[in-house]
Formats: C-alpha cells, structure tokens, sequence
C-alpha cells in the first residue's frame, strides 16, 4: 500500500509557509535554528530529539538520508554552542539555505577539489580548538535502507588533531518521502515532503567518546554502530 498522501489544499498550504519562512530568513536576521524550526514545521516536519545533550566542542556524525538533514541541523544549533556543519559547497549555492549556512560559517567541502581536502580538515580542527561543535556526515552522500555506506575516515582526523570527543548521532525518518538518493532533484524532492502525511524526524544522540586509536579504526567502528 503506497504511503498516505496530504491533500492539494494541505500541500498549497505548506508551500506557502516555506516561502514565507524562507523570506522572513532573507529579510530579517533571524536566529538559525529559530528559522530552521519554523521551516520543518511549514512543511510538516515534526522534530523530534532524544539522547545526551549535544556535547560542546565535539565531533558530531551521523548518517545522511536527505537535503533535510540539513535543516535538521540547523534546528539543532540552538543546543550546541556555536554549531558548525561541514557540508559539500554546493550547498552554500542553494537558494536561501545555502545563505543561512554560511551565517552558520559552515566548512564547505569542495568535491571538485580534492586536493584542497586536507585544508578543509584542518579548518574543522582549528574550529573544534576554538570550542566550537562540528556537525559531518562521514557518508559522504545521502543514503536509504539498511545498506549504509562505509563512513570515510577524513574529518574524524580533525577530532584526532583537536583532541576533540566524537559524538554520534542518528536520524530515523517515518516517511520514505524523505529520501534524497540517486537521480532525484531538490524539485522532486520537496514536492515529496510536501506530500507526506505524518512525516517525523528523530535525532538519537549517544555518549560522546574520546578520539583515539585512528581516524580509519574511528570511521569503521562508529560506522558500524
């Protein structure tokens, strides 16, 4: 049986919330995390977080399922103090987002320059020194189902560099509208959310824990968590 869909009325409404959100996040100098919740909520999102408080001046990762995540992350900056995420550059380029993201000073990731990936690393070091929380998905990609991929070792060496605890988290969507893989576009995508009925997110966190051994032996055993 194919999931529930919202209305058309519901899904006009919804998109007219967002819009409004978002404008009111380009007019006016809104808190990150306020603007983040009050966006999840225009499109029918509901949040939910458990677990220890996010831990300050740590290493969080955690699986990525969606452009979602994202603005999950962004709602969560309100508890940790000064969040950073670490996301691919192309997301500084998104419309609105991609400009909260940068008042966020989020670390971007170059993909098309790989080389310049040691340097990214060590600004998530340097901001872990500074006290700040820094958020990545050792992924590398948005993933569905059980079949994860391998968690890359890279930003857990910013952890290793900065003597930083790593934290992890995981986020359990009830809708597979959520869902970001493959071919799909940001348009698709969001006509999905827009769509779905009872569509909720829980953030799980767990224990922070030290930063030893290796940055590979880190990725591996986190990853299989």
């Amino acid at each position: 049986m194919p999931p529930a869909r919202a209305g058309l009325l519901r899904q006009a409404a919804r998109a007219a919330a967002a819009t409004a959100v978002l404008l009111v996040g380009v007019l006016l100098p809104w808190r990150a995390d306020l603007l983040a919740r009050a966006l999840l909520r225009a499109l029918g999102v509901r949040l939910r977080v458990q677990g220890p408080p996010i831990a300050v001046g740590a290493l969080l990762v955690g699986n990525h399922v969606s452009w979602l995540d994202i603005v999950v992350a962004l709602a969560l900056s309100g508890r940790a103090r000064r969040l950073r995420m670490v996301a691919k550059s192309e997301v500084g380029a998104w419309p609105v987002i991609g400009r909260i993201a940068r008042r966020q000073r989020t670390i971007f990731v170059d993909r098309a320059r790989p080389r310049r990936l040691p340097l990214t690393v060590a600004e998530a070091a340097a901001a872990l020194r500074a006290g700040d929380t820094v958020q990545v998905f050792p992924e590398g990609t948005t993933t569905c189902g059980p079949h994860q991929v391998r968690w890359r070792s890279a930003f857990f060496q910013a952890a290793l560099d900065a003597g930083a605890a790593v934290q992890p988290f995981t986020l359990s969507y009830t809708h597979p509208a959520a869902s970001f893989i493959g071919e799909d576009t940001l348009v698709e995508s969001l006509r999905r959310v827009l769509a779905a009925r009872s569509l909720r997110v829980t953030v799980t966190t767990a224990q922070p824990q030290p930063a030893v051994f290796s940055r590979r032996h880190l990725a591996y055993v986190l990853g299989r968590a």
